[in-house]
């Protein structure tokens, strides 16, 4: 199993830089950031600082969007820094959230999400795409690679990552949903004709490493109001009893009131107060090592390939640590 990092680019940038270094040195082997403009630094920036400083950490956005940068710009940032540093990048897309909805605008509809992959995929590897009808290609690319998995949780959302994605971003961690989605990824892959195996399966979720469950859960708890943003989404278009995604992915936002984007991805978000312990247990890591590998251990049997670590909370660099001297060596096992 493979091990990422994700951040927040808050400034200043050199810590940023700094704890994808840490990470790098303690066997992680991707380096993942938000991707929201208004809230935090541009990640393309940072990005290039972090490839500079490392030697083999792959890096991208966790996750960008088809609507914040036209699809040639974006697949242009990717192809400049593979070309500079050698195809370390991999993009994470989604229909956009944070990015999108705090700048006032909607999020991205999933046909668009698909046009957008093929052509920022095609166009960083050199090959010629269709942006708005216009036929483009990106002249000086030279075997530029680029892996493009998308963020998902509704079946619809699921069923294009397994159509066109080569890779699958599940934003939790709990074992139950993690196979009925990857279920669902690999039979739509397979009905469009690919290989199943062929999609790289992410889980990304908070951890925290320790053996004060209440304050753990509370430096994590705003993970599941992040979640309930797109939860909320798929009510508003299924039904909660439509049997399209599953009651226990939705029952728990029945009190929510709202949500505010300030505080996003931030411990002690005040909009966060509905999620109940149950669900900070059932999608984050919490606990001593030992529970986070036999969690992990449970994961991988369900396929999943990489474990990204949302490391937003007070223990850091603690995290990171703990990560590299006890559960990565456990999980190579």
């Amino acid at each position: 199993m493979d091990f990422g990092l994700v951040l927040q680019t808050d400034p200043p940038a050199s810590r940023v830089v700094s704890l994808m270094k840490r990470a790098e040195r303690n066997g992680f082997s991707h380096g993942w950031t938000f991707d929201s403009a208004v809230l935090w630094q541009e990640p393309f920036v940072v990005y290039s600082q972090i490839l500079a400083n490392t030697t083999t950490l792959k890096v991208g956005p966790m996750v960008t969007n088809p609507g914040t940068r036209t699809w040639e710009v974006t697949a242009s940032t990717f192809a400049t820094l593979n070309d500079m540093f050698g195809n370390r990048t991999v993009c994470g897309i989604g229909r956009g959230d944070s990015a999108m909805r705090v700048a006032g605008r909607r999020p991205n509809t999933l046909a668009r999400l698909g046009e957008a992959i093929d052509a920022i995929r095609d166009l960083a590897e050199g090959r010629e795409a269709e942006v708005d009808g216009q036929p483009l290609r990106i002249p000086w690319v030279r075997d530029g690679k680029l892996p493009v998995w998308m963020a998902a949780y509704g079946p619809k959302a699921l069923a294009l990552t397994g159509r066109k994605a080569d890779g699958f971003i599940l934003q939790l961690a709990d074992p139950y949903l993690t196979e009925w989605m990857v279920k669902a990824v690999r039979a739509a892959a397979e009905e469009a004709g690919r290989d199943p195996a062929s999609v790289t399966i992410c889980v990304a979720a908070p951890a925290y490493v320790g053996d004060d469950l209440a304050h753990a859960r509370e430096q994590c708890r705003w993970f599941g109001g992040m979640v309930g943003n797109h939860v909320a989404d798929l009510v508003s278009r299924y039904g909660e009893h439509s049997g399209m995604v599953p009651e226990a992915l939705t029952a728990y936002i029945k009190e929510r009131h709202g949500y505010d984007y300030s505080h996003h991805g931030r411990a002690g978000n005040p909009s966060t107060d509905f999620v109940p312990d149950e669900i900070v247990d059932r999608f984050c890591l919490l606990g001593p090592a030992e529970a986070h590998i036999e969690k992990l251990r449970t994961l991988r049997e369900l396929g999943v390939d990489q474990f990204a670590v949302y490391d937003m909370h007070d223990a850091q660099e603690t995290t990171i640590d703990a990560y590299g001297a006890e559960i990565i060596p456990a999980l190579d096992s």
